[in-house]
């Protein structure tokens, strides 16, 4: 116990003198960006397979665990562009998947700084790479949204057979949360392990997706009771106050996803 928190320490202390907080905001910045064009994409994409998008498929997924006092501002204007702008796999949403990768991107900068690795590949891999994972990400949100649909609807069908299947996690909004919480985890895991240009075993990169996970959830907490409780950004921001809202809560999670990498990194520093 006395290690971990000497290496949390140590960790904090190198997110400082890194400049964890201006990273985050590069990262925060760069995930705003890419929300709208991720989210086109992936109703375009929908629509190519099952011949309509469901936009609140989409939506659940990729908002689904933001504080509903967050959510709120951004949904609306979400539903709005996707409603109008993703109909099929236009030209535009095509396009769209450049702004994503900006995203991916960002992250594998991060990743690639806080492992202090050097990622010699040039640039058209790196941006291959990000696309790969904008596409597999999109895949498997819709994958997700499936399951999360036939699942209840299979156990529904059998209730006569099997009648305590009813009462089980496959049967409520427990198995879309549980789904949500392990895309969380394996993209996490997935940026840690294949983004950064050197590759990492798989115990020196899980203790900062746990770690991130943990503080996202506590973070993503605290900051919806501040926001329905203490906030006035309505007061100092007007109408941008929903966008500012948005974008310090990605803040703080960018920063929390830093802290996580830079924990790896500590991590991987006293191994060597």
């Amino acid at each position: 116990m006395a290690e971990i928190k000497k290496i949390l320490f140590e960790t904090l202390g190198e997110f400082q003198r890194k400049g964890g907080m201006v990273r985050a905001s590069h990262l925060a910045l760069s995930f705003m960006l890419a929300l709208f064009p991720f989210a086109i994409f992936a109703l375009s994409l929908a629509a190519v397979f099952s011949g309509e998008g469901d936009i609140d498929l989409v939506v659940n997924f990729i908002l689904g665990y933001w504080p509903p006092e967050i959510v709120e501002p951004i949904e609306n204007e979400l539903r709005a562009v996707l409603q109008s702008g993703a109909g099929s796999l236009t030209f535009g949403a095509v396009l769209s998947i450049v702004f994503a990768t900006n995203g991916v991107d960002a992250i594998r900068v991060v990743v690639t700084e806080a492992y202090r690795d050097e990622d010699p590949r040039p640039f058209w891999r790196t941006r291959m790479l990000a696309f790969v994972f904008v596409v597999a990400g999109t895949l498997m949100i819709l994958a997700a949204g499936i399951l999360s649909v036939a699942i209840p609807l299979a156990i529904h069908y059998f209730d006569d057979v099997v009648p305590w299947l009813s009462e089980s996690i496959f049967s409520n909004d427990q198995f879309r949360s549980l789904l949500t919480v392990m895309l969380t985890v394996f993209f996490l895991y997935a940026c840690h392990r294949w983004l950064p240009g050197t590759k990492h075993r798989f115990r020196d990169v899980f203790p900062g997706v746990l770690l991130t996970v943990a503080l996202w959830i506590v973070a993503s907490n605290a900051f919806g009771f501040y926001i329905s409780n203490f906030s006035t950004y309505s007061v100092t921001y007007a109408g941008l106050a929903g966008v500012i809202t948005v974008l310090v809560y990605l803040y703080v999670m960018s920063a929390i996803f830093v802290l996580g990498a830079e924990f790896n990194g500590r991590l991987i520093q006293r191994d060597r």
